[in-house]
C-alpha cells in the first residue's frame, strides 16, 4: 500500500490561535473556563480540552455570573456579546480574523442600505454569528435553487458574502447564478473563503488523481472537512471522513490501494499520524509526502492574553 500524505493539511492559523488561546486561558485563570460552542469543530480537540477543565456551552446563561467565557473560532453575534456583558462575564474572543472580516463586511453593507445574500450552511456556528450582525438585512442562500427563488423590489441594492469554509466550487456556482440574476450585485474586494480551506481543497483535487481512496481526518460537524470528502467523491474516489483510525476497518481497503490522506483545518496532526500508523501496521503502507502549496500565515493572540503568553515565554527561557 502507498500513502500520499497531502500538504498543506490540518490546523490553519485561526485554529492554532483559538487552541492556543484556550490553553493559555486555562493556565491563567484555572478551570473551569467556559467556551461558547465548540472551540473548533473537532471531537479530539474538544475532548482534550474537556479533560483539562473547559466547559462547552450552547447558551450564555449556562455560565455562572462573573465566570470566564471564550468565544470560539467561528465567531458570535452582537447579541451573545451583550449577554456576556450583562452577566458580568470575563469574555475572551478567539474568533478567527477571517471570520471577523466577514462580520465587518456585513456591518458595512447593512449600514449602506444593502440587502446581503450570505452564501453558507443553515445552522452553522459561523453563519449564525454573521447573520446576527444585521439580521434584518441578511438573507441566507445555500444553493442555486435558493438563488432562483429570490425576489426583490426594483432598485434594491444587493451584495453577497460567503461563509469562510465553503467548497470553492460550490460557492462559485452560487455566485455565478447570483451574477446572472442580479448583474449589479456587489461583493467585497477580497473573497471570503479562507486561504486554508482553498489550499486543502486544491490539494485534494490535485493529489487524489493518483489515489484509489481519500481519507479525510476531521469531525462530522466540520464544514471544511466535509467539503474535502465531497471533493474526493466528486472525483469518483472512495472517500471517508474519519476522526481517527478507530473509525476504520480492514475491509475498506486492498493491499495495493493508493491512499491519499489529508486533514481538515481543525484536525490535529496526532490523528493523522495515528491513522498512518494503523495503515502501516495493517497493510505495510509506505508514506510519500506531497506538497502543493506553502503556508506561513500566523494570527496574533487576543490582546488580553498577549502579556501572559510573553510572561510564559520569558519564564521558559530562564
Amino acid at each position: 500500500m502507498k500513502v500520499i500524505l497531502a500538504a498543506p493539511r490540518g490546523f490553519c492559523a485561526g485554529v492554532n490561535m483559538a487552541i492556543e488561546s484556550l490553553d493559555l486561558t486555562l493556565r491563567k485563570f484555572g478551570p473551569p473556563v467556559y467556551v461558547y460552542h465548540e472551540i473548533v469543530h473537532n471531537q479530539h480537540v474538544v475532548e482534550t480540552f474537556r479533560e483539562k477543565g473547559a466547559v462547552f456551552v450552547d447558551h450564555v446563561d449556562e455560565v455562572p455570573d462573573g465566570g470566564v467565557l471564550m468565544f470560539s473560532a467561528h465567531g458570535v453575534s452582537p447579541e451573545i456579546r451583550d449577554q456576556a456583558r450583562r452577566r458580568n462575564l470575563h469574555a475572551l474572543d478567539a474568533t478567527c480574523p477571517l471570520v471577523t472580516k466577514v462580520h465587518l463586511e456585513a456591518i458595512k453593507y447593512a449600514k449602506e442600505g444593502y440587502t446581503i445574500l450570505l452564501i453558507g450552511h443553515e445552522g452553522h456556528d459561523e453563519v449564525l454569528g454573521t447573520m446576527g450582525e444585521a439580521p434584518e438585512a441578511i438573507v441566507l442562500v445555500e444553493d442555486e435553487d435558493d438563488v432562483d427563488r429570490l425576489e426583490f423590489a426594483e432598485g434594491t441594492k444587493l451584495a453577497y458574502l460567503t461563509q469562510t469554509t465553503l467548497s470553492v466550487d460550490d460557492a462559485n456556482r452560487v455566485i455565478r447564478r447570483l451574477r446572472q440574476r442580479f448583474p449589479e450585485i456587489h461583493s467585497p474586494p477580497k473573497e471570503d473563503i479562507c486561504y486554508a480551506t482553498q489550499n486543502r481543497q486544491e490539494a485534494v483535487k490535485l493529489l487524489s488523481q493518483e489515489a484509489d481512496v481519500v481519507l479525510v481526518l476531521g469531525s462530522q460537524n466540520s464544514s471544511n472537512s466535509q467539503r474535502l470528502a465531497e471533493l474526493g467523491r466528486e472525483r469518483k474516489k472512495k472517500s471517508y471522513l474519519i476522526d481517527g483510525p478507530q473509525d476504520l476497518s480492514k475491509d475498506q481497503f486492498s493491499d495495493d490501494d493508493v491512499i491519499m490522506i489529508t486533514a481538515g483545518a481543525s484536525a490535529p496532526e496526532s490523528v493523522v499520524q495515528a491513522t498512518i500508523e494503523w495503515l502501516s501496521d495493517n497493510f505495510n503502507a509506505i508514506v510519500e509526502s506531497q506538497s502543493v502549496r506553502e503556508e506561513d500565515v500566523h494570527f496574533p493572540l487576543p490582546k488580553p492574553l498577549r502579556p501572559f503568553a510573553k510572561q510564559l515565554a520569558q519564564e521558559s527561557q530562564t
